[in-house]
């Protein structure tokens, strides 16, 4: 027979389906859900699960790595009473921390179509035309974060040779020696960090959008948000006028901007690098990684296929 010390050996270390769902049904035996039967929705940068007990969702983040705590929780909140469009939280006491990872509940919000960019317009204009700021601790150094993060997922991947990791660290130097010469042209301010179609769900309640994952939100450049958004559309294959419509929506296109392209190119080497480190040798992730970078070294464009 198993003992449970020998089961919480084995669920210490990678961030696996069978850890998460260890972690899973500890969370729900402490708030009361009944976890029987429980839903695998995604598993990637964090881990979802669905309950079908009853309508909501389990989200585990992947464990800390030694930097300061976001209580999600307490911005959700205070972005609901701001009447930023959001997912709306389950009642539970949390957020509950198990093995190193922080475990939240959500409502469930069946989807009746698919999200487009359009729906991401007054989220994230409401998010960025905030008077505020929350008073609780957010990260203040959004760019300064994003080369340090780039150049940690370079050197600490498990999937590229040599040649790879000095062409992106080469793309990293290029983009650092620019960067005192961008000029930033809406405010700084409350920013989602990760903006784009699977972050955004329906709400049929509201008839409306409503962001989710916030494991990103930073005081930063609300052009981030935006560029992040016409990454995805242009690099998974949306249709052009996907992303016309969102700039109409939002007010604001961020291909006219004379620091557009030098942002494109940071963020996809952000997506590139970070997809590196979370991919395992071998894996379609990894497959895909190494066919971004390809991409990269000849200077021809492709489309992606999303992780």
């Amino acid at each position: 027979m198993t003992t449970a010390s020998a089961v919480d050996r084995a669920v210490v270390g990678e961030f696996t389906p069978e850890r998460t769902r260890w972690i899973l049904e500890k969370a729900c035996r402490r708030s009361g859900f009944d976890a029987t039967g429980v839903e695998l929705i995604r598993h990637h940068t964090n881990a979802v699960y669905r309950l079908v007990s009853e309508p909501i969702v389990v989200k585990i983040d992947r464990p800390s790595d030694g930097s300061a705590a976001l209580d999600v929780v307490a911005l959700v909140r205070w972005l609901r009473a701001r009447d930023v469009p959001v997912v709306p939280l389950a009642d539970a006491v949390q957020p509950l921390e198990i093995d190193g990872c922080a475990v939240t509940f959500w409502r469930y919000l069946p989807q009746r179509r698919e999200i487009v960019a359009a729906d991401l317009a007054e989220p994230l204009s409401r998010l960025h035309r905030l008077h505020h700021r929350p008073a609780q601790w957010l990260p203040t150094n959004h760019l300064a974060d994003t080369f340090a993060r780039i150049g940690y997922a370079i050197d600490a991947n498990t999937i590229l040779p040599p040649s790879d990791r000095r062409l992106l660290r080469a793309e990293r130097n290029r983009l650092a020696a620019q960067r005192d010469t961008i000029s930033f042209p809406l405010p700084e301010g409350l920013i989602h960090g990760d903006a784009h179609h699977r972050n955004t769900l329906w709400n049929n309640a509201s008839d409306r959008g409503v962001l989710c994952d916030w494991e990103s939100v930073a005081i930063g450049r609300p052009e981030w948000d935006l560029v992040t958004i016409e990454v995805h559309c242009r690099r998974f294959a949306h249709e052009p006028a996907e992303y016309d419509t969102f700039c109409h929506a939002y007010g604001f296109d961020i291909r006219d901007w004379p620091g557009y392209r030098w942002l494109r190119d940071l963020r996809e080497l952000r997506m590139i690098t970070t997809n590196a480190y979370k991919s395992t040798p071998g894996s379609a992730s990894a497959r895909e990684v190494l066919r971004r970078i390809e991409g990269l070294r000849s200077g021809s464009y492709t489309t992606w296929t999303i992780l």
